[in-house]
Parts: structure tokens; C-alpha cells; sequence
């Protein structure tokens, strides 16, 4: 009888417990961005647009969780959850942290993905740490799980606004000449997320950052 129980528990029930019981094999993928369909395509909504353009890639369907649509992804023993938080861009570090602390994910397996003034449309640089930047999700994870110590996936939106017109700016949609690019730039985004999950962080900066 215990031969035949051995046998049964094959080689791939195994990796299947092991995905499981993990937790570094569990990545979580938080796209920032504002909720409704008034700001689906503005620049300030990068990080949900990223995430969406993955799961349509990869024929991912989206959940309504506890503070977030969620949906999860596997990739070589590695299991990718994806994020969308519900509470808008201001409070982003609520939902960060609860889903960290249900799915047990370490913090260094958690990537965000955001959109920055300061670098050039469609411009990358990823960072293990530092400031807010002044961007508000980002400040409200930092005050929430009390770290800058965590990994972030800034897409340049550039600083092309007038004085005073910046929250019409984040808050606009893609002009023309950006709407054509974003395609080749979600391509690029998907290949990041890939080779944060499988090659680590440093490598993928070191091999994506500039580009």
C-alpha cells in the first residue's frame, strides 16, 4: 500500500506543494493607477495599464478582491500575482500591504509599477529603493509599510505641461505620437516583469534601466 501512495505522489505533485509552501516563489506585481473608466488612459494609470496588457497577453482573468482586482499568473515554478488596487492612487499602501501580508510575499519580491514626471515618455529605471519622487502612491506605500526599501518600475510620462498644469497633465490621456509608441513600451514592460520574476532585480536593472 505505501508503494502504491509513493507512486502516486509524483514528481510534479511535488514542485506543485513546494509553489505553495514558498513564499520566494511567490512575486507580487502591483500596477498604480485611479479606478473608473474617466482615468482608464491617462498617464497617471501606466502601472494598470501595464499589468492589463500582461494579462490580455497571457489570457489572464481579473478578480474583484478586498481593495484590488487580482490575478494571478504561473512562470517556470514561479507563481505571479498581479494587483490593481481599488483605492485609488492616494491610498495605494493599503491594499500594498494587505495583499504582501495574504499571500505571504516577501517585500523583495514585490515590484510596482508607476508613472514618473521626471523621466522622458516611455524611458525606464528601475530601483531596488528611494524617495517618493513626490508621486503620491508611492508615498502612501512608504508611509504604510514605514520603508523606501522596496522595488519600483518607473515609466517616464516627461514634464511636457506649463506651470501649474501638472495635475491636468498626469491626469490627461496619451497624445497621438505616445498612443503609437505605448504598444512597443508594453512589450518592453512584459519582459521586465519576466526577468524581475526570473533573473532578479539587479539584472534586470542592469539589463533594462536607460532603454
Amino acid at each position: 500500500m505505501f508503494s502504491f501512495i509513493k507512486k502516486l505522489f509524483t514528481a510534479k505533485d511535488a514542485d506543485l506543494i513546494s509553489e505553495e509552501t514558498d513564499p520566494m516563489k511567490k512575486f507580487l506585481i502591483v500596477g498604480l493607477g485611479n479606478i473608473g473608466p474617466k482615468y482608464a488612459n491617462t498617464r497617471h494609470n501606466i502601472g494598470f495599464k501595464m499589468v492589463d496588457f500582461y494579462a490580455e497577453k497571457n489570457s489572464l482573468s481579473w478578480e474583484t478582491g478586498k481593495l484590488g482586482d487580482i490575478t494571478t499568473h504561473k512562470l517556470k515554478g514561479r507563481t505571479l500575482i498581479f494587483l490593481k488596487p481599488s483605492t485609488y492612487m492616494n491610498l495605494s499602501g493599503k491594499a500594498v500591504n494587505y495583499w504582501l501580508d495574504k499571500e505571504k510575499v516577501p517585500l523583495e519580491n514585490m515590484l510596482i509599477i508607476t508613472d514618473d514626471l521626471n523621466l522622458a515618455f516611455g524611458t525606464i529605471r528601475i530601483k531596488t529603493k528611494g524617495s517618493d519622487g513626490g508621486h503620491n502612491g508611492l508615498k502612501d506605500i512608504q508611509n504604510t509599510l514605514q520603508t523606501t526599501n522596496y522595488n519600483r518600475f518607473r515609466f517616464g510620462i516627461s514634464d511636457a505641461f506649463s506651470k501649474g498644469r501638472q495635475v491636468d497633465y498626469v491626469l490627461g490621456e496619451w497624445n497621438a505620437e505616445e498612443e503609437n509608441q505605448l504598444p512597443e513600451r508594453m512589450e518592453l514592460g512584459c519582459n521586465i516583469i519576466e526577468s524581475f520574476v526570473l533573473a532578479g532585480i539587479n539584472i534586470t536593472m542592469n539589463t533594462f534601466n536607460g532603454k
